[in-house]
């Protein structure tokens, strides 16, 4: 049984594009019999970025939601906060201070987010980000690490940290393997861009009837009026719709583009049909979880008591390597 690991900022509702790239393959794979899934909301990352606490709470209540009402089995899997294992913040330490400086000065992702922030906003935490995420991971021993390719290079610091200190004080960490999934959709978000909450571009099914046509109505389109032909092949609702229609629905879609007569409003009109009947059951049991965040609660606070039994025996090993 491979033990894998996921993290999730708690940066809000997750969007379409969070829940067709990441959320339902994740899903999938975890709950699969031969693997073993531990998921963590990573409220702690989100303070590089975000001081409120108030809405780290809730961003974390709405990731939590989201993942829960797409089936994340609990059960058979680890589901739990950051923040409630605070072990890790004790891993991290000792992972900061076998850590050379150079490694995370060509972080990639350090040098893009400094690069958008004057600099008294760059911020330690957003420095040793890799640290922290290199000690999530090696705290429960885990085996692979569903990464993006942005996230990659953090990955390889992972084991590049883990292979230093294991050569230094004996074999202590398993060194993680990284999957990467070469197909992972790029979703359109409704400006045409990759669907992202830095572009502010996304759709949130969670959203009321009203609130989610009217976010659909957003995606922007050519100016073609109704009768003319229109190509969907450059279009962003078509290319939307494909994800969620059969070859049948899409074939008629694309003759109606094609034969003209049929407008953009038309087509906004069919996916958000079509969202709502693939996420009808989703949608209701996030607003159930939502209204009653006592069971979000609760989901967590089991995962956290799971996650610790692993951690503890893990930071008992590091603490002895280290003579402590």
């Amino acid at each position: 049984m491979a033990r894998i690991l996921t993290g999730v900022q708690s940066t809000g509702v997750p969007h379409l594009g969070n829940i067709m790239g990441a959320i339902q393959p994740a899903v999938e794979m975890s709950n699969n019999p031969l693997n073993e899934g531990l998921l963590f909301i990573a409220d702690l990352h989100s303070l590089t970025s975000i001081k409120d606490g108030a809405l780290i709470r809730e961003n974390t209540y709405s990731v939590a939601a989201a993942w829960l009402a797409f089936g994340y089995d609990t059960e058979k899997n680890i589901f739990f906060r950051q923040s409630d294992v605070p072990e890790v913040c004790e891993l991290a330490w000792y992972l900061n201070c076998h850590t050379p400086i150079p490694m995370l000065e060509n972080a990639h992702s350090f040098k893009d987010k400094s690069a958008a922030l004057s600099k008294d906003k760059i911020n330690t935490g957003l420095f040793t980000y890799p640290v922290l995420m290199a000690a999530d991971i090696l705290l429960y021993d885990t085996e692979i690490v569903p990464v993006g390719k942005d996230q990659k290079q953090h990955l390889e610091m992972t084991r590049d940290i883990a292979r230093s200190f294991n050569h230094q004080h004996g074999e202590t960490f398993v060194q993680p393997e990284p999957k990467i999934d070469e197909r992972v959709m790029v979703i359109p978000g409704i400006d045409g861009r990759k669907m992202s909450k830095s572009y502010n571009n996304g759709i949130n099914i969670f959203q009321t009837d009203k609130k989610l046509k009217k976010n659909i109505g957003q995606i922007i389109t050519d100016s073609k009026e109704l009768e003319e032909p229109k190509n969907p092949d450059t279009c962003n609702v078509f290319t939307l719709y494909k994800l969620f229609a059969g070859d049948k629905e899409i074939e008629a879609m694309r003759a109606n583009y094609l034969n003209g007569g049929f407008g953009y409003g038309h087509a906004k009109q069919a996916l958000f049909d079509i969202i709502k009947e693939r996420f009808q059951e989703p949608r209701e049991l996030y607003e159930e979880y939502i209204n009653d965040k006592s069971k979000i609660d609760l989901e967590l606070k089991n995962g956290a008591e799971k996650a610790k039994l692993i951690a503890k025996k893990v930071l008992e090993k590091v603490r002895k390597k280290l003579g402590y």
